[in-house]
């Protein structure tokens, strides 16, 4: 796979298929701009050569139709913002109003396209709307990681359109790299945090982790099915029951290859799902009768902790507890602090998935993580050993 550092974009038109699939709140407006400040190095790099960039991209789930709710024009203000220079929106893909703005821009100029996804072929991979995209520019470079585990027509099939003249985006490229890095330069002491809510969702990369980690903390909604597994009482905590013969699988493939397993050994429960819950904290394992699992407890923490504290290589992904009410939200902070302080002592930690990292943001943490991703699915299949299209395509070219 090829960087951006060997394109010359000198006097060129370059398409970048972006990830601008951003918050907004009722009034259209981008609520957290980090997609597109992520973007910047790649965006900065075309400019500074002379070239011409037209980004695309897609947002939110219009189902093929064009729909003005999830036009990409609503994000026009926030992109130039960002990038300190005005985007012009060029309209639809396919329009020949959009083929003249694109000839009529200057090189350092910069412009939007409209959505994709408001054309049914894009999440098709529709070979003829790759070439109808790619008859727009001389040189297509990929920075949007977030979808490379989707084969659409702006993410894998427009490469063949560009043959020796596709590219990594720095923001794609260093995810992959700092992906790779942690799966195949790992030092010992690999310790992979994995929660969230669901088994179900985690299954393939809990199987595949054990392949590579030395230790597997298990935490969050998931790590009540494991603890159901093993006998634990979990009251009404969040379970899946037709995923308990998984976790009984996951805990015996982990002793069979030498892998730390680690689960809570005390929980921070509720009476209710709610913020202003009455709190009950297990001095055993067990939750009671009618009480909730909302969060690790101070045992749990310490020795989450201690395990992270001895870690070179750290991966985390999913928060250990309901970190959205502050009550229940010490565990993950703790977490975090402790990846922190890790980072800082010399290991390396990567962590992805929106709500890990929202968490992270929260405690102020980010800044002494060493990787963050942006892609929670892409991540998530890539750690899984499944070949990304976006990334496949640009390694093919």
């Amino acid at each position: 796979m090829k960087s951006i550092d060997l394109a010359s974009c000198k006097g060129k038109k370059v398409l970048v298929r972006v990830d601008y699939n951003v918050p907004q709140n009722e009034k259209l407006e981008v609520t957290n701009k980090t997609r597109i400040i992520r973007t910047l190095d790649t965006i900065n790099k075309i400019v500074q050569d002379g070239g011409i960039t037209i980004l695309m991209s897609h947002l939110g789930r219009p189902k093929g139709e064009a729909n003005d709710h999830f036009s990409l024009k609503h994000i026009v203000s926030a992109v130039s913002e960002v990038l300190g220079k005005e985007i012009v929106f060029l309209g639809d893909v396919l329009s020949q109003d959009a083929e003249e703005k694109v000839a009529q821009l200057k090189p350092g100029e910069i412009g939007l396209l409209e959505n994709l996804r408001f054309h049914k072929e894009e999440e098709k991979g529709d070979e003829n709307f790759a070439k109808a995209i790619a008859r727009l520019g001389d040189i297509y470079v990929n920075d949007a990681f977030g979808t490379a585990h989707r084969e659409h027509a702006s993410t894998a099939t427009i490469t063949k359109f560009f043959p020796g003249e596709a590219y990594a985006g720095y923001l794609l490229y260093s995810e992959v790299v700092s992906l790779r890095k942690m799966l195949d330069e790992k030092k010992s002491q690999f310790t992979a945090i994995i929660g969230g809510s669901k088994v179900s969702s985690k299954m393939n990369i809990l199987f595949n982790l054990l392949n590579k980690v030395d230790n597997l903390i298990i935490a969050g909604g998931m790590s009540y099915t494991f603890l159901n597994a093993i006998g634990v009482n979990i009251g009404e905590s969040l379970f899946e029951e037709e995923m308990i013969p998984v976790a009984k699988e996951i805990i015996k493939k982990a002793h069979l290859k030498g892998v730390d397993i680690y689960m809570p050994i005390d929980n921070i429960c509720a009476d209710r799902f709610a913020e202003d819950a009455n709190i009950f904290v297990t001095t055993e394992n067990h939750i009671p009768d009618g009480w909730v699992g909302m969060d690790i407890g101070p045992k749990t923490i310490q020795k989450f902790s201690h395990i992270i504290n001895i870690s070179s290589t750290i991966l985390w992904n999913g928060p250990v507890g309901v970190f959205e009410f502050d009550q229940f939200g010490k565990g993950t902070q703790a977490i975090s602090v402790a990846v922190s302080g890790s980072t800082l002592g010399g290991a390396f930690s990567l962590i992805g998935g929106g709500d890990t990292i929202a968490a992270v943001s929260k405690y102020g943490m980010s800044d002494f993580i060493s990787y963050i991703s942006t892609g929670g699915g892409a991540m998530l299949e890539y750690l899984e050993g499944i070949s990304l299209p976006g990334i496949k395509a640009l390694d093919e070219n």
